[in-house]
Parts: C-alpha cells; sequence; structure tokens
C-alpha cells in the first residue's frame, strides 16, 4: 500500500548536496492511510541496509522527502523537499547525499521528521519504483475495482425491495463527522 517511512531526529543539517540528520530515532515509523490504516516501524539501520536490496529499490529511484525541522523554541517550523540518495548510518547521524527540489531548512534548529516516499522498498507489498508501473497498476487496480463496485449496485438494485437507492450519510472523512 502506498505509505510513508517516516524518521524523527535531534536536528538536521542541510548543506549543498547532502543533509545530516543529528541524533536519529533507532526506529522509523512506517504508516498507511485509508482504506488500510497499517502501522508498524523498523530499526533505521534495517532501512539503510535494505535501500539498495531487491531488483527495485531506492538506490535505483530515490524517493522523495520532505524533511521538516522546528525551531528549538516550537515557534514555527520549516520545510524542504528533496530527494535522497546514498544513506549513511554513523552512530546515531544519518546521512543522505540530496537534490533540492524545493524550500529551504535555513535557521530551523529543533528536532526534525523526514517523511519519505516507500513505494518502492523491496519489502513493501507493492514495490512500484517506476511512475509508469505505478501508473498501470493503479490503472488496472482502478479499472477493476469500479467493475465489481458497478457488478454489486447492479445486483443490489435488481434484488432491493425499493426503488431508490438513498445514500447514507457522509461521515469519516474531513471535513466531515467521524462515523459512529
Amino acid at each position: 500500500m502506498p505509505s510513508l517511512i517516516v524518521v524523527n531526529s535531534r536536528g538536521a543539517n542541510l548543506q549543498p548536496g547532502k543533509l545530516v540528520l543529528a541524533g536519529v530515532a533507532p526506529n522509523a515509523i512506517i504508516f498507511a492511510d485509508r482504506p488500510v490504516r497499517s502501522a508498524g516501524h523498523d530499526l533505521t539501520s534495517h532501512i539503510v541496509e535494505d535501500w539498495g536490496a531487491g531488483s527495485d529499490n531506492f538506490a535505483k529511484n530515490p524517493p522523495n522527502a520532505t524533511v521538516s525541522v522546528f525551531q528549538k523554541d516550537g515557534s514555527s517550523v520549516q520545510d524542504v523537499v528533496v530527494t535522497l540518495k546514498n544513506p549513511e548510518l554513523e552512530g546515531d547521524n544519518l546521512a543522505f547525499d540530496v537534490d533540492v527540489l524545493e524550500g529551504d531548512i535555513k535557521g530551523a534548529d529543533g528536532p526534525a521528521s523526514v517523511f519519505i516516499d516507500i513505494i518502492g522498498l523491496p519489502f513493501t507489498p507493492l514495490s512500484f519504483a517506476g511512475v509508469a508501473r505505478r501508473t498501470a497498476y493503479r490503472g488496472a487496480y482502478y479499472a477493476g475495482a469500479a467493475a465489481a463496485a458497478g457488478a454489486v449496485a447492479a445486483a443490489a438494485y435488481a434484488y432491493h425491495p425499493y426503488p431508490y437507492y438513498y445514500r447514507p450519510p457522509v461521515c469519516g472523512y474531513y471535513p466531515y463527522p467521524p462515523c459512529y
């Protein structure tokens, strides 16, 4: 499932071509959004080790990530979007070669989080690093889902004692309230 890896650290330093996370957490959070809502974690060292493992990996197709850094006093947050390459973990410092896509974290000196696109890691259930392959997969997936939904709706309509379908109230998705 399309997911994110979140790596937390005590701070981040961005120099031309290099991102260094100081005091990186020993584990990283991995989570997916609806409809799966799965979550877990993995050791940061395992993520670095698996960076280039398998035929479809981050070494071949580097992921984009957002680096979000607080001011020490918590008064503001600065973000930068980067492409991450060549991770190196030394003690509790994690360094990446980076290409900056937009933004800057200059002056941000507090805790940092890095949100990494997980698609393409070898241990993900759907490892599709190439955009064309993701698009083809999603197209097939959505076409199959639409056909199945259409068949279910047709069957429900054919056997429903009432000729009109009343949509249930919308809930559970922003900006609507939760479903109870």
